[in-house]
């Protein structure tokens, strides 16, 4: 291990940034749909002892980007599908928006890396304040100006019992103990530092193993009144879903899925986001049609809106409940839109200084809606509604109005693709569950309609790519977990603590410097 280091330590700027570039590449291999966690161990310690041998901040800086570029670039690269579904439109940005994806969230990364270099701490100090700094760095990704928290290092335990442990710390601090256990095996020098390390890094999966085995053997709570939700996937190509002469072709398919008979009947049928072809309130005959088609029985579906306003007309993306008689009950307009994919940022800004109008992936862009709410419906108990994305937000399941007994998720996967992009969106579906203790409906255009139960595991599932429908019964709630109590807190608290004392420790060594 110590050749490894000072191999690392020789190496040109060049090698140096291809090494880390290259140890991103690997840490991405932890995501799904490969779900290869132990990966960390292989990729983290060479990223500590690049960070360690820089010889300023700057150098740091640059190595950390190119981390996670190689991260960022190999984990999301499904981003450029949304731009292939018009090549002849399209096509030519794909490769733009993914440099500029990877190279754009890399930032956070090199910046982690640039502060860790310059507080300067070494071993196994220097590799808990390397894990926090990142952890922040990925916070902020979450949540500055829109956010995109994709990816987090902390879903690479999603196939492990390790996930549970998110349901007291969340994503975050699951992130900070796994890129802390990551790092730990290349942080002090010689075989006893080396021992030292590994033995810390497995006893903290170790622990995060037996938490989540003992979370997943509890008894699971049984539902009154039992529901049994009716999942819709039509399995339509995002390139054929908006041509004029299938519409009728893939409404039927829907009304197809509604209306066959199955016992016991579902209590509620969900069709996924944007399922109708018409505008919310446009047809009532085709929503009578939908009605009919449930029985009478409640149906939630993904539709678009429109709403008249001073200067034209506003457009939303969201979910509806239709009653027995197709009219709806209940409306709830998508809060977190897709940049440039539902709205352009700053178009009013670039309009008002002469710039060139931008259409969006969508052609009409979206306006947002005024936020999360519980929706309630006749026949249904309350739940928290989300369009496609918003599930990757972990505070997008907190309502104003209290805690839900189930999230229902209506997405649109098609536009992912077929390799990552749909896994790892359900995962982090998953994951809310995980985190909340909710039960989550998900119903998608394609891949993965699913049931999830409120610890995360999938009680029936729709493959990607498979036409069908499936009938579940919705699992039972989890008491609220410490972290639908109190979200992030706690690991900004500690970070803090983290960063008060390696400060303190720092002045501590200044004052007791010898002055020349």
């Amino acid at each position: 291990m110590d050749r490894a280091r000072a191999r690392v330590a020789a190496l040109s700027p060049v090698r140096a940034a291809f090494l880390a570039a290259l140890c991103g590449v690997a840490l991405a291999a932890t995501q799904p749909p490969v779900s290869f966690p132990w990966t960390i161990f292989l990729a983290l310690p060479p990223l500590l002892w690049l960070c360690e041998a820089a010889a300023r901040p700057r150098a740091a800086f640059l190595r950390g980007w190119a981390a996670g570029a190689g991260y960022f670039g190999a984990g999301l690269f499904w981003i450029v599908e949304p731009f292939l579904v018009e090549p002849e439109r399209y096509g030519a940005l794909a490769p733009f928006a993914l440099l500029g994806m990877a190279g754009g969230l890399a930032l956070f990364w090199g910046a982690a890396f640039a502060v860790a270099r310059r507080i300067g701490r070494q071993g196994l100090a220097g590799a808990l304040v390397l894990a926090c700094l990142w952890t922040f760095a990925e916070w902020l990704r979450g949540h500055v100006l829109t956010g995109f928290p994709w990816a987090l290092p902390g879903y690479a335990w999603i196939e492990t019992p390790v996930m549970q442990v998110a349901s007291v710390v969340g994503p975050y601090g699951l992130t900070l103990l796994t890129l802390t256990a990551g790092l730990l095996p290349g942080a002090a020098p010689g075989r006893r530092g080396l021992a030292a390390g590994a033995t810390a890094a497995l006893a903290l999966a170790a622990a995060g193993w037996s938490y989540g085995a003992w979370r997943l053997a509890l008894p699971e709570p049984e539902r009154a009144p039992p529901l049994v939700a009716r999942l819709v996937q039509p399995n339509i190509p995002q390139r054929l879903k908006w041509r004029p002469e299938l519409q009728q072709e893939f409404f039927e398919r829907h009304l197809a899925a509604t209306r066959d008979t199955a016992e016991p009947a579902p209590d509620v049928t969900i069709w996924p986001e944007t399922a109708a072809p018409f505008l919310l309130g446009e047809a009532p005959w085709l929503q009578a049609e939908i009605a009919a088609a449930a029985g009478g029985r409640p149906v939630i579906l993904g539709i678009n809106r429109a709403q008249p306003a001073a200067d034209g007309e506003l457009w939303f993306n969201s979910l509806a409940v239709l009653g027995e008689d197709g009219g709806a009950l209940a409306v709830y307009d998508k809060t977190r839109l897709v940049p440039f994919g539902e709205y352009i940022p700053l178009g009013g800004l670039i309009g008002r200084l002469g710039g060139p109008e931008i259409a969006t992936l969508t052609v009409r862009g979206f306006s947002p809606g005024p936020g999360p709410h519980l929706v309630t419906a006749a026949g249904l108990p309350p739940f928290l509604p989300l369009v496609c994305y918003e599930a990757i937000f972990p505070a997008a399941l907190r309502a104003p109005e209290g805690r839900p007994e189930w999230v229902v998720q209506v997405t649109n996967d098609a536009w992912f693709g077929a390799l990552a992009g749909p896994y790892q969106h359900f995962a982090q579906a998953r994951a809310r569950a995980i985190e909340q203790g909710l039960p989550i409906a998900r119903a998608a255009n394609t891949g993965v309609s699913a049931m999830i139960d409120s610890r995360g595991r999938v009680v029936a599932m729709l493959p990607l790519g498979v036409e069908g429908y499936i009938d579940a019964p919705l699992p039972a709630a989890w008491p609220e977990t410490m972290y639908a109590r109190w979200g992030d807190v706690p690991v900004l608290l500690a970070l803090v603590a983290v960063f008060g004392l390696t400060a303190s420790n720092l002045m501590s060594r200044v004052s007791r410097s010898p002055r020349r």
